[in-house]
């Protein structure tokens, strides 16, 4: 028999959950910067500092505040704010979409754990809304290997995202492209390949199991695929529904955010299917080409509700015991 007590745990603390999601982000955010170029490198590092930055007057200003700067969690946030943004955006888009994810997507609610909203996909609604000529300018990824990454005065060649081009009437996919890293889109959406593969490993440390992602995946791409088989112009096929956009970005390393998601296993399912849903639903009957920021947002809303139906017994009473 064994003798640990109910309220044992893995192990895991939160700066390694930290530091294991940003390593598992860290290859995809290094590609970008390689195929994007000095622009893109300049906002990351930008962001990151910002993030920071963010924090520590955050802490200052609300000695209550929970968690610590160096548990990871600011650096992370921008990370995901980061590889959320145009690789060629203005320095300060990043520095502004920074500042407002920590101090009101997390700093206001109470800090580390307090917050309704994932900070980051909050703060990129917020500039999608406010900036939407500079959140919306995509640039193409350049040969780096052909000495154009050094171009600092290279604006690089603009282009629309593929889900872009499918809501102009115009079809453009390219499969390796999008696997490798060499499509238009933010950081978090180029090198699918490289996402998929981070969240798999983190899904093999038991950083979040596999209920939200295949959930968002399966409920995203099933209508998807029904709605591409009877009407073709209607959304983009199945591969590129599933390679472009912030789809994979967002159900491995932004819905699966213990805060703002689900507790029980249950929750976790139905939080992951309404997701996928109104990705679906925003990408092919919306007016923006990408939705994950926003389903994101009212899923987050919608969590508490979730919880409290899906609520598992505690232990040692029974369920009728617990509803009285």
């Amino acid at each position: 028999m064994s003798l640990r007590a109910p309220h044992a745990h893995e192990g895991i603390t939160i700066p390694t959950l930290m530091f294991k999601v940003t390593l598992a982000l860290l290859p995809a955010a290094l590609l970008g910067v390689l195929q994007f170029g000095v622009p893109a490198l300049f906002l990351l590092l930008a962001t990151l500092a910002a993030a920071l930055v963010c924090e520590a007057i955050g802490r200052r200003l609300n000695r209550q505040s929970e968690g610590h700067l160096r548990d990871g969690s600011a650096l992370l946030t921008g990370l995901l704010l980061a590889m959320s943004l145009p690789p060629h955006a203005p320095v300060w888009l990043g520095v502004l979409g920074a500042a407002f994810a920590i101090l009101f997507g997390k700093q206001i609610y109470g800090g580390l754990g307090q917050n309704l909203f994932n900070p980051a996909m909050l703060a990129r609604v917020v500039l999608l809304i406010a900036f939407p000529v500079e959140m919306t300018h995509w640039t193409q990824p350049s040969d780096f290997m052909a000495g154009n990454w050094y171009g600092l005065n290279i604006d690089g060649l603009s282009g629309a995202t593929t889900l872009g081009l499918h809501k102009e009437g115009k079809e453009q996919f390219d499969l390796l492209a999008h696997l490798s890293g060499m499509s238009a889109g933010s950081l978090g959406e180029t090198a699918a390949l490289l996402l998929t593969l981070g969240g798999l490993w983190l899904m093999q440390q038991r950083v979040f199991t596999w209920h939200v992602p295949v959930a968002t995946l399966a409920s995203c791409l099933i209508p998807g695929c029904l709605l591409w088989w009877f009407d073709p112009s209607a959304i983009v096929q199945p591969m590129a529904q599933l390679t472009s956009g912030g789809l994979l970005l967002g159900a491995f390393f932004i819905a699966t955010d213990p805060v703002t998601s689900p507790t029980s296993a249950r929750g976790k399912l139905w939080f992951g299917a309404g997701l996928g849903v109104l990705i679906f639903v925003i990408r092919a009957f919306g007016n923006f080409p990408e939705g994950v920021a926003f389903a994101v947002l009212i899923m987050n809303a919608a969590t508490p509700l979730i919880d409290n139906f899906t609520r598992q017994s505690i232990y040692g009473r029974p369920e009728r015991e617990e509803q009285a």
